[in-house]
């Protein structure tokens, strides 16, 4: 059994481990990034370009100053239109160079750094085609879901909830569409927008610098494959060390009956391995008393007339045991011989026939001799290892 442990042991232990670093890696590939700046960085093609009012007749103002390792722009914000707009915007493209719509579903945030002069409340947003409302290449179609957010000349960091980003009432009106459609599905995304909001000031040069522009998101098929992998592996691990437990087991008892058959009753009585009169008194007076469960040293020294000593003297220079192992020994060795030839018998008869009038501590007993109780004894003498493999 002890090398079946270790061969237990061993797996337990490699499945563990295997489990610890399969976790660990699709935990960390769950964690999805996009990067947008530093554009040298950038997966995705992208160009810059910049928007203002003065297609609707503003005279809001915007220059871009860098847009490579940084989003950098310059814009002035002027009152001179219901909803002046000055906007840095990075547009997505395809292989030929083309505006290209770009699936971020996989997404939920987007984080960078923001510098600004003068202190500033500005506006992120994800330009997106809308089916059913949007006209291909005509942006003042596509839907602007922005979130509002602050800045000044000291810096922030800032990471913003893409599921947060909402649209303005106009849009939802202006194509009548329901109020209740916010809900965002970032799909068919065209471009990413950085600029100003009502709370901008006006007439005043603003200067603005972005970067490390990340998008951020979960990629959850990994953890499905960790616990597929979870699933399938512990469960089979489980199955084969039942399985082979139960045929090492097996294997286990059949040695240690075959190791006890000199001690049983009824095979000692006819052997004649003993130097004198004493060591065969001893031998046979416990190998037919043995089912009384009133046995002890002092009825045999009562019996046969030899002292307490000289019988614990005889049986461990014979045999190795002290009397009450010795007649342990007997007892349960006895009780596996008829565990397996009277199927008809109860565990209690048994215990009985061979000296104990306690079933528990039978049971005990004979679980620390063969390594299972009586009833899984008789279940394996009844199986074969050819049968507990199939």
């Amino acid at each position: 059994m002890q090398s079946f442990y270790n061969k237990a042991l061993t797996g337990l232990l490699a499945l563990m481990v295997a489990s610890v670093l399969i976790g660990f890696i699709c935990m960390r590939c769950t964690y999805i990034r996009m990067t947008v700046l530093p554009a040298a960085d950038r997966s995705v093609a992208m160009r810059t370009s910049v928007s203002s009012d003065k297609d609707t007749g503003g005279r809001s103002t915007i220059r871009l100053v860098d847009d490579t390792s940084t989003l950098s722009f310059e814009f002035t914000g002027v009152k001179a239109v219901d909803y002046p707009y000055a906007n840095a915007e990075l547009v997505f493209l395809d292989h030929a160079g083309k505006p290209a719509l770009v699936d971020l579903s996989r997404y939920s945030a987007v984080s960078f750094d923001v510098t600004c002069t003068p202190t500033n409340t500005l506006a992120f947003g994800l330009l997106m085609f809308e089916d059913n409302v949007s006209v291909p290449g005509d942006y003042t179609t596509y839907r602007l879901a922005y979130s509002y957010y602050f800045c000044n000349e000291r810096g922030e960091h800032l990471e913003l909830d893409l599921a947060r980003l909402r649209t303005d009432q106009w849009w939802f009106g202006t194509h009548q569409l329901s109020l209740a459609q916010q809900e965002l599905a970032p799909t068919k995304v065209a471009k990413l927008c950085f600029g100003n909001t009502f709370q901008s000031p006006f007439g005043v040069l603003s200067k603005v610098q972005i970067k490390n522009v990340t998008l951020i998101g979960r990629d959850m098929r990994y953890m499905y494959l960790f616990w597929a992998f979870m699933i399938i592996a512990w469960p089979a691990y489980a199955f084969w060390f039942f399985r082979r437990h139960t045929q090492a087991l097996l294997v286990d008892v059949e040695d240690k009956v075959r190791r006890d058959l000199p001690l049983v009753a009824y095979q000692q009585l006819s052997q004649d391995l003993h130097r004198d009169k004493e060591h065969s008194a001893i031998l046979r007076f416990m190998a037919t008393a043995y089912p009384n469960p009133e046995l002890d040293v002092e009825t045999m020294v009562s019996t046969l007339g030899i002292s307490r000593n000289k019988i614990n003297e005889i049986l461990k220079a014979e045999l190795g045991f002290t009397f009450s192992t010795y007649l342990n020994k007997l007892r349960l060795t006895e009780a596996a011989r008829l565990l397996g030839e009277k199927e008809d018998s109860s565990v209690a008869e048994i215990a009985y026939a061979v000296g104990y009038r306690n079933v528990s501590y039978f049971n005990k007993l004979f679980k620390e001799e063969y390594g299972c109780t009586p009833k899984t004894f008789r279940k394996l003498r009844e199986a074969t290892p050819a049968d507990l493999g199939s």
